[in-house]
């Protein structure tokens, strides 16, 4: 049995991550400062009730110290969650992102007693730093190409061109190895985030682990958080009988996990000493266009209701990225088990009786307001 402290133990994977670690025996701490776009200042009420629960902000030192007290592993999950809102909450979320981190990793180092228990720390980094995925042409091969110019994306040219023939891109299977090109504040922090933990663990012989989440989804994602959580978000809509916004034309393609997945990703980590120093995709490793998933919460919620296409851009916001999940499954023995169809049935069933508020349309003005949309 080790002692566990999980940052954001009380948010929507943090939870499935404490709910398994109990269930294995071991001793669970939860920071989690109950952020109020999120948790409204209430402790959710799946929160597992054999886990000693602090609220506190990793922005605390104080507290965060407290927390860390006869720790063995940590599970760093609290984080600011949202590309859109970040390219203008710039301080709130570099200070709980960045900060946070920092903060976590400042006290660890610096506590000789902390620093000797510490035997792995496994944070959640982001798909997000990676820019546009990888892509392929005909011509030139694997191409990895610069963000989008505003220019093109005003004229509504959404597909990228290859920088040396000028054909249509092809998107391909995003690996670890592809540059990183982050394209908004939100996957900055996620960037620094990663890489502090990985220079720090290193430069102190601490085993980190560090996971590029791609879309995750399942149950307990906040229904009336209109900036993260396409899949939640479209849920909100359609139950408000309103049509699923979607920016661009629909087309884009991204990579959906279950958060059960994540939470197998995770487990593997800690006891594996194959994970330490690693930084992994966690993923499905399909794609599937983000018109295809407003579509199918509509049809397995039984309503007919068509996506609106708006057309509009978002600042941030890049074409396709999915994953190539190799790596984690040669190195770890990591396989997606739950099939995405399966997983939505999961969240509409768990999403039957949970107020939804859809603020999309609030989320909506803020962007345009703040010049983020166009």
């Amino acid at each position: 049995m080790a002692n566990i402290l999980v940052t954001g133990g009380a948010g929507f994977i943090g939870s499935f991550i404490v709910d398994e670690l109990i269930s294995r025996g071991h001793k669970v701490r939860i920071l989690d400062s109950l952020v109020e776009q999120v948790h409204k200042g209430k402790v959710p009420v799946y929160l597992n009730k054999e886990a000693e629960f602090i609220r506190g902000d990793v922005c605390d030192k104080e507290a965060l110290a407290a927390a860390l007290k006869d720790i063995d592993f940590v599970f760093h999950k609290a984080a600011e969650v949202g590309v859109g809102q970040s390219m203008y909450e710039v301080s709130r979320y570099v200070n709980a992102n960045a900060m946070g981190t920092a903060n976590l990793l400042d006290i660890i180092i610096n506590n000789g007693e902390i620093k000797k228990r510490i035997k792995k720390i496994i944070v959640a980094s982001s798909m997000s730093p990676y820019g546009e995925g990888m892509y392929s042409c005909e011509k030139c091969g694997i191409v990895n190409p610069s963000p989008r110019s505003e220019e093109r994306i005003k004229m509504g040219i959404w597909e990228l061109n290859c920088p040396k023939c000028n054909s249509i891109l092809n998107p391909v299977p995003t690996p670890e190895t592809k540059t990183q090109d982050a394209s908004s504040v939100y996957a900055l922090t996620k960037k620094f985030q990663e890489d502090l933990v990985m220079n720090a663990g290193k430069a102190y012989n601490i085993p980190v682990v560090a996971f590029r989440y791609f879309n995750v989804y399942g149950p307990r994602q906040s229904l009336s958080n209109p900036y993260t959580g396409v899949a939640a978000i479209f849920m909100s809509r359609v139950k408000n009988n309103h049509p699923p916004m979607i920016f661009e034309d629909g087309n884009q393609l991204r990579d959906f996990v279950s958060v059960h997945d994540i939470v197998q990703a995770n487990m593997l980590a800690m006891e594996k000493d194959e994970a330490n120093y690693q930084v992994y995709n966690v993923a499905s490793g399909k794609a599937i266009s983000v018109r295809a998933i407003a579509e199918m919460v509509a049809r397995l919620c039984g309503k007919d209701i068509k996506p609106m296409i708006t057309g509009q851009s978002r600042k941030g916001d890049i074409r396709h990225c999915f994953a190539d999940i190799t790596k984690i499954q040669k190195s770890l023995g990591f396989e997606p088990k739950v099939d995405f169809e399966e997983g939505m049935k999961e969240l509409i069933k768990w999403a039957e009786d949970k107020e939804a508020k859809d603020l999309v349309d609030y989320m909506s003005k803020e962007l345009k307001d703040k010049g983020i949309i166009s």
